[in-house]
């Protein structure tokens, strides 16, 4: 499976690429299916009505990750990428009203959310915690197409067949010029090419892409995150869910921005410019807005922020040294991916933000002008030091604890850039086993830890 960096970097919208961004696009692919696919069609028999349900994880904490929501904008024929935020209300208030769905290029489906969309908590799909069914029946209640699928992380969704071949799958194909599949022969092929890491992942990317349509969409994907930032930094007021949380960022801008302009010295000013320019995106997340996955929206705040934090106070970080920290963040969450996870229903939060703070310190690393080998450390150091992170969102709502644990893992990404590069790329534990390890612990995790809010914080705030 090769995971080109507009994989890895997908532009979407809040609060969770798996919950929200995942079944948005599965009603989509159901739509293409029910109109173009290849599946045995009885004469005379129209598709009239459309059901859906969702199961495992997406069950559990559907309502406070908007994944009901997704499916009916999703149904209408709307996508993560372009669907307009400030319409999304309009359009779900008017099917709840019609109970029908009329897709572009469709005729009109009966689908009533109260009763045709069921969230199952007791019936788990096999093959991942992140499983949804889509069903149509003609005019008789017979049933014409039913096809599941599964939300796997960052925005990414497969078939049942597709999900099967996917453990088979070569994390590259061997078309292009460098197959890395691992950090090991990464490594490996750097040496004997003499290439750095964003040289390999853009000659590989350019087996597909001409440079101009791959640096424009690299353009496109920063234009995207660091106007999330200052989106986040300009909004107030109580994010949607029941929790009551307060938007702080706006707040903590201001308190920043007064003494950078007085020329402060803060030792901890540092910490608390990424802090701020995490919880802004993850904010705007929380808030539905328009997000870019990195690897996820549970995620997305930590390398928006990190590469913020370059472009503000490292000088010469200009076009080229962002091209640079994305295709090296993307190689990084490339192997993360393939002989791991990033969802957080499958290995709990390491694999969200413990993926996002390892990718955001090779791409910082790498833009620190960091060997392959030094790069390779900054992001085992990043991952290591969340595992065993488990994902208990409060209330089913991407905001506690995921907000502030953004900010601590863009954090802890320029901590583990900055020992790496103090040190020679000579480390103990490889960034291979660090990822084998991520992925047999998130095995080992009780479900109730992995994004079904049925433990953890999720548990005891709601208790207290």
């Amino acid at each position: 499976m090769f995971l080109s960096v507009f994989d890895v970097f997908k532009i979407g919208i809040g609060p969770s690429s798996s919950h929200t961004m995942g079944p948005m696009s599965a009603a989509g692919r159901f739509l293409g299916e029910l109109r173009d696919g290849n599946w045995p069609r009885a004469r005379q028999a129209r598709p009239a009505a459309i059901t859906a349900s969702l199961h495992g994880s997406l069950a559990f904490t559907g309502l406070g990750h908007g994944s009901d929501r997704a499916v009916i904008l999703g149904l209408a024929g709307e996508n993560p990428r372009d669907v307009d935020p400030d319409r999304m209300d309009a359009i779900i208030a008017e099917i709840r009203d019609s109970g029908r769905v009329t897709p572009p290029g469709h005729p009109s489906y009966r689908f009533r959310p109260a009763v045709d969309l069921v969230l199952d908590t007791s019936t788990p799909l096999p093959g991942h915690p992140n499983g949804m069914q889509f069903c149509a029946w003609d005019t008789d209640g017979q049933l014409l197409l039913r096809r599941s699928y599964f939300s796997i992380g960052g925005g990414f969704v497969l078939s049942s067949d597709e999900l099967a071949a996917l453990k088979d799958a070569p994390a590259i194909p061997h078309d292009v010029p460098w197959p890395f599949a691992n950090a090991a022969e990464m490594l490996d092929m750097a040496k004997r090419s003499g290439l750095s890491i964003a040289a390999m992942k853009r000659a590989n990317e350019e087996v597909r892409l001409s440079r101009r349509k791959l640096d424009d969409g690299l353009d496109a994907i920063w234009t995207a995150m660091s106007g999330c930032i200052d989106r986040g930094l300009v909004q107030d007021g109580q994010l949607p869910g029941g929790l009551k949380v307060r938007r702080r960022a706006k707040a903590l801008h201001r308190q920043l921005a007064e003494k950078w302009q007085r020329n402060e010295i803060d030792p901890l000013m540092g910490n608390d410019w990424l802090s701020l320019f995490a919880m802004a995106v993850n904010e705007e997340n929380a808030a539905g807005g328009r997000v870019v996955t990195a690897p996820t929206n549970g995620a997305a705040g930590v390398i928006p922020a990190v590469l913020r934090y370059a472009v503000q106070f490292q000088a010469g970080t200009g076009p080229a040294a962002i091209h640079d920290f994305l295709l090296t963040a993307a190689a990084v969450g490339g192997i993360i991916k393939h002989n791991a996870s990033i969802s957080g229903a499958e290995v709990g939060c390491q694999g969200e933000v413990g993926s996002a703070s390892a990718m955001a310190a090779a791409g910082l690393c790498a833009i620190m002008g960091g060997t392959p080998e030094q790069i390779e450390n900054a992001a085992e150091i990043a991952l290591e030091h969340h595992l065993g992170m488990t994902c208990d969102p409060v209330g089913g709502l991407v905001q506690i604890p995921c907000i502030e644990r953004n900010a601590f893992g863009a954090v802890k990404a320029v901590t583990a850039a900055s020992l790496a590069m103090k040190g020679d790329g000579i480390h103990a534990v490889p960034l291979d086993a660090c990822v084998e390890t991520m992925r047999q612990t998130g095995s080992d995790m009780s479900e109730k830890y992995k994004e079904t809010s049925q433990g953890g914080l999720a548990v005891n705030v709601v208790a207290c």
